[in-house]
């Protein structure tokens, strides 16, 4: 039992600490402003921007003002929508379908916030504007392309 109580206190003591973010954060905002990509920024302080991926779709992509810390790194996480259902769970085969697509992937990886599958890219909170750009970029596509595939709507 001892050594239960150590590996429970170990598992705790290696998650990521986080805050929540009050402020947007005026790095990104600065990296957003120099990338000239608009933005409006939502109740938690997080980046919401409207991504073009084509003439006739558009996908919507959040960047977190918070920053997840581990002992030696800082990560940002850029969330895109690309499913979503009113059920408590994913059909299956969108399930399924999901974990395939992260295998994928070359930045991210899909979860489930309740009835919505996001995808959650997560880089270097010291990431460029270059690099906040492209990993944006790779979100709203890949998110798009799952909106698209699984629905056949533009509604994310």
């Amino acid at each position: 039992m001892k050594s239960l109580s150590a590996l429970l206190a170990l598992a705790v003591l290696a998650l990521p600490l986080s805050a929540a973010a009050a402020e947007p954060d005026a790095v990104v905002e600065a990296q957003l402003r120099k990338m000239g990509t608009p933005y409006t920024i939502d109740d938690d302080g997080d980046f919401k921007i409207v991504v073009r991926v084509s003439e006739d779709r558009t996908q919507l992509v959040w960047v977190r003002s918070v920053v997840e810390e581990t002992e030696h790194l800082r990560i940002r996480e850029i969330w895109s929508p690309g499913y979503h259902t009113d059920q408590r769970n994913f059909p299956a085969a969108i399930a399924n379908d999901l974990l395939a697509r992260s295998n994928l992937l070359k930045l991210g990886s899909w979860v489930k916030q309740e009835g919505t599958a996001m995808l959650v890219v997560k880089i270097d909170a010291a990431a460029s504007a270059e690099e906040l750009d492209e990993a944006i970029d790779l979100a709203a596509i890949a998110a798009d392309a799952v909106e698209l595939d699984l629905t056949g709507k533009d509604d994310l």
